[in-house]
């Protein structure tokens, strides 16, 4: 038995740090001395109260948890001797009001207490065959709660055991608050402590602030314990009989009982701190009795009278609080018995529903026999089944392996048929070809020996290359106009239905009561006269209310509906390679170039879009809309070409932004950054002179293009087309990609991204009437002053409504997101 122990006093963080590291030297030497057959112990602190008997039950709960490991006891307990009070017989007194003798003989007497206490919990350790030895803490300023933290922290505790007293060493201690104290210390210790609270020899289970209060424990607890389960069955019967039978006496005083037993969990924990307040009163009064002879030996009458009138007093108190717990005490017997005969009766009550439940029960079992019985007999009909199923296989292999010396006969035959079959197809599809061009050709001929015998076609012989239809062929043709047949364009319904007349399909638009007979034969004359390989041909006309021409029909919708990603929604939508993409532009600027090839004065398309380029089956584009402005005395296609380069730029970009063309800002490294990647990967040569061209056409009106015409784009478009076809065949091109494109200085800001009255880059631009952006603040501060001209033009301004231009927004944002990525890198 070791009996040996070591007593520690902790009044401060140095002397904390000083243990600490002397505990860390005696490992050192125990490990060194004990060779290779020592064994490490692991250190358990036990934290022990002034209750003996309770300590005693912590102590004996830790040796047995840890049992079966070797381990040392350090036992900690709290020193709280103050030095501004001292407890004497008569009471809690200053220090200062008690001779330096007394004093010194009451710190002594309290000394030799807790060192008394301390040895009988050594020499219980002792009994235990344990090693154990003494750490005091000296109470300081702070919390103990605190204090046990720091002690955790610094001397590095991973085993701690706390007996509830241990909380209550000091008076002002009761145990509601040692429980909460528990509770902080439990919450806010490191993750390498093991904590445990010990109350009565059983540990206390302590749960985290995310887990279920207590008052939904007890909630839950009697909602299983008291629920009627059977309450939910069929009993409508006696239900509907007895109206007044709504509740039962139980289910009335539910919540009083509740009430009631949280009343008595608060009663019990009150009882045992009476009891445990009363233990250690006995003690603490045998202790001071003791104490007061010794002290009333040097009092004199005076003060024995004194101390002898106070003892009367507290007697008297005493016996009235013991009156008041007679009183108490009878009340808790008188509803107790009230709980316990509410509880006899829900008892017989759950044991009839019990009853009950077992003879359901019983008819339930009774159902599940027969059922069982039922699907016995099914599983013997399933095994016939399987037995017939499996002679039917065998014979559907017979079958089979003679069918498939059959179809390997047919498939032969069928190859060679198929073989047959595809030689004619091929040859077929070769003279509808060939007819077809023959067609072509001779309708050609025939047009040109006319034109050149009569010369241009007069008002009567409009109806040569075409016809015209009245209103009920149209209308039978659209089927009444149906909105099945109209067409869309972007998404956006159009004027334009789909027809099918004399086994042809064709497009029928509609035309406007707005344009009179005269206007419209001059239009449908104008359409005869003006054809081309690139321009949507007439197919006829209607005269009749309402008004319809009839186009050839183009069976892959318009260029933008194939070109931009947000409208690809048809199944029609193609996606147009980059050689596709040449192509068409080469073709466009062809029939576009026709029409301002005409005599004695130029059409002006005005209108050159995207939707207004159509596609057949062979992506042959045809420009569509050229009519609209033939009244017109403009002469100028400048408007044309600059809406062509546009055109290229879409074509390049893959881009529908409005105001494109001045978010390029005219430069060529900026519309290389944004070729559209779903057209493939375009050489970087082509790529290069298409995006000049298209800058070029763009800035006709400005330096020195101010006479670029589309014979000049014509040519162009030409050599850039023989070279697509040479990179389409021959391949071994250098694409074009971020990496080999020049990006230039990036702080050169886009001048169409600054403020023409700031000079800065805009946050927020709006568009004036003069067609300009302007940051907001800056134009409305502008028209605020009186000013209606425009700042840029300093001509009059129709209006000052100012439009938000999103998109130039978002390219500044766009080019700020850029410029912030090429700082990062």
């Amino acid at each position: 038995t070791n009996k040996t122990h070591k007593t520690i006093i902790i009044t401060n963080q140095k002397k904390m740090e000083e243990i600490k590291n002397q505990e860390l030297e005696e490992e050192e030497e125990e490990e060194a001395g004990g060779g290779l057959g020592s064994t490490t112990m692991e250190k358990v602190y036990i934290a022990v109260g002034n209750d003996v008997q309770e300590g005693y039950k912590t102590i004996h709960w830790a040796i047995k948890k840890w049992n079966n490991i070797p381990i040392s006891i350090v036992l900690l307990h709290l020193c709280n001797i103050s030095q501004d009070f001292v407890y004497t017989p008569f009471g809690k007194l200053p220090a200062s009001s008690v001779s330096e003798e007394k004093l010194q003989v009451l710190r002594k007497y309290e000394e030799q207490k807790i060192d008394k206490l301390l040895s009988k919990y050594i020499t219980f350790c002792g009994k235990l065959q344990v090693k154990a030895e003494l750490l005091k803490v000296e109470k300081q300023d702070d919390s103990i709660q605190v204090l046990i933290l720091d002690l955790i922290t610094k001397l590095r505790i991973t085993k701690l055991v706390m007996g509830i007293t241990f909380m209550r060493s000091s008076s002002s201690w009761k145990s509601k608050s040692a429980i909460s104290g528990s509770f902080y210390v439990y919450q806010n210790k490191p993750e390498f402590c093991e904590f445990y609270i010990i109350c009565g020899g059983k540990m206390v289970l302590l749960k985290r602030e995310n887990d279920v209060n207590n008052n939904n424990n007890i909630r839950s607890w009697l909602g299983k314990m008291f629920h009627d389960p059977g309450r939910n069955l069929d009993r409508s019967s006696s239900s509907n009989d007895d109206p007044t039978a709504s509740g039962s006496p139980w289910d009335n005083n539910l919540q009083v009982i509740e009430n009631y037993f949280q009343q008595l969990l608060s009663l019990n924990l009150e009882e045992e701190e009476v009891v445990e307040e009363h233990e250690s009163r006995v003690e603490e009064e045998q202790e001071e009795d003791d104490l007061a002879l010794d002290v009333l030996q040097h009092m004199n009458v005076a003060e024995k009278l004194d101390y002898v009138r106070r003892k009367v007093n507290e007697a008297k108190l005493m016996i009235d609080e013991k009156r008041e717990e007679v009183k108490v005490n009878a009340e808790r017997s008188d509803k107790a018995e009230w709980a316990i005969s509410l509880c006899i009766s829900r008892i017989e009550e759950l044991e009839a529903w019990i009853k009950e439940e077992n003879e359901r029960r019983e008819k339930l079992q009774g159902t599940l026999d027969s059922d069982k019985e039922c699907i016995e007999q099914a599983k013997n009909y399933v095994e016939k089944g399987k037995t017939k199923l499996h002679s039917l296989g065998e014979l559907q292999e017979e079958l089979s392996s003679k069918v498939k010396t059959r179809m390997e006969a047919k498939l032969q035959v069928e190859v060679e048929l198929e073989r047959v079959v595809l030689q004619r197809g091929e040859m077929i599809t070769e003279i509808e070809k060939l007819s077809n061009q023959r067609d072509v050709f001779n309708r050609r001929i025939e047009f040109c020996k006319e034109k050149e015998a009569r010369g241009l076609v007069s008002e009567e012989e409009v109806t040569c290359g075409y016809r015209e239809y009245v209103a009920e062929d149209i209308r039978m043709a659209t089927e009444s106009y149906s909105d099945r047949l109209r067409l869309k364009s972007g998404g956006n319904w159009t004027n334009v239905y789909r027809g099918r007349i004399e086994h042809t399909t064709v497009a029928v638009k509609v035309i406007g009561a707005g344009l009179s007979d005269d206007d419209f034969g001059a239009k449908v004359k104008l359409l005869n006269e003006i054809r081309h390989p690139n321009l949507v041909a007439i197919a006829g006309f209607c005269s009749q209310r309402p008004k319809c021409i009839l186009f050839e029909y183009m069976h892959n919708g318009n260029l933008r509906d194939n070109l931009f990603t947000s409208q690809r929604k048809t199944r029609r939508s193609k996606i147009l390679k980059w050689h596709d993409r040449i192509r068409i532009a080469h073709q466009v600027c062809s029939g576009l170039g026709f029409l301002h090839s005409v005599k004695p004065k130029p059409i002006v398309h005005g209108r050159l879009t995207p939707s207004k380029i159509l596609l057949d089956r062979n992506l042959i584009p045809k420009i569509t809309g050229f009519g609209l402005i033939m009244h017109s005395d403009q002469s100028d296609t400048k408007p044309d070409v600059m809406a062509f380069g546009v055109l290229l730029l879409h074509l390049l970009t893959g881009r529908n932004w409005p105001g494109l063309l001045k978010a390029m800002s005219m430069n060529q490294t900026s519309i290389l950054r944004d070729l559209d990647q779903t057209a493939g990967k375009w050489p970087l040569e082509l790529a290069k002179e298409f995006g000049a061209l298209a800058v070029k056409c763009s800035s006709v009106n400005r330096g020195g293009n101010l006479d670029f015409s589309t014979k000049e784009i014509m040519e162009e478009l030409g050599k850039i087309r023989e070279k697509a076809d040479e990179f389409k065949i021959i391949g071994g091109y250098e694409e074009a990609t971020n990496l080999n494109m020049d990006e230039g200085d990036p702080n050169d800001i886009p001048s169409v991204f600054m403020c023409p009255i700031l000079q800065e880059v805009m946050k927020n631009p709006h568009i004036a009437a003069d067609g300009f952006s302007y940051e907001l603040e800056a134009i409305e501060e502008w028209l605020s002053m009186g000013h209606d001209t425009s700042p840029m033009t300093n001509l009059r301004l129709d209006y000052q409504v100012l439009t938000p231009n999103h998109t130039l927004r978002a390219l500044i944002q766009d080019w700020h997101s850029k410029k912030a990525a090429q700082a990062s890198s």
